[in-house]
Parts: structure tokens; C-alpha cells; sequence
């Protein structure tokens, strides 16, 4: 368990935890995040056709600057990680 931990990526800077509520289609996701706010997510072309996301993952999300109400996802973490980080209370 302990090797496991060290590899998690934790959130860094403005990142933080997010569950997915909502697909909306055109790479966008409806996310709840850590700090009660629900965002509009946008999915990066890096991510697009290389990570899954479906509703009920955890992903991480940095939200914009200049609009509160959207961020960027950056991370998604696998269903065992994600129970891993619950177990922790990290989410």
C-alpha cells in the first residue's frame, strides 16, 4: 500500500479534487469539485482519446483565473486510486 501512495499525483498549485456529475458532450464535462463549487470542465486534446472519463470519476481540474464557473481537467484517476484517496480522506 505504501509504494502505492507515493505514486498518486496530488493536486499542485490551483488544482483541486472534482467528482464528474454530468457528460456534456464536445469534450466537456459538468464536475462537482472539493470546494463546493460545480464547474464546466473542458477536456484537453492530450486527454481526449487517451483517458476515459465517465460520470462518478475523480479527476483533478485547475479552475480558469478570469471564470470561476470553468476549469481545465487535468488528471483522472483510476477507480482503485480514487477509492485509495477516499480511504485517505483526501476527497
Amino acid at each position: 500500500m505504501s509504494e502505492e501512495r507515493r505514486d498518486l499525483r496530488m493536486p499542485e498549485d490551483e488544482e483541486v479534487f472534482a467528482e464528474v456529475t454530468e457528460m456534456l458532450g464536445a469534450n466537456r464535462i459538468r464536475v462537482r469539485c472539493e470546494d463546493g463549487t460545480e464547474r464546466t470542465a473542458r477536456i484537453p486534446g492530450r486527454m481526449q482519446k487517451r483517458v476515459w472519463i465517465r460520470e462518478g470519476d475523480i479527476v483533478l481540474v485547475e479552475p480558469w483565473d478570469w471564470q470561476d464557473e470553468k476549469a481545465d481537467v487535468e488528471w483522472r484517476y483510476e477507480k482503485s486510486e480514487a477509492d485509495q484517496l477516499r480511504e485517505e480522506g483526501h476527497v
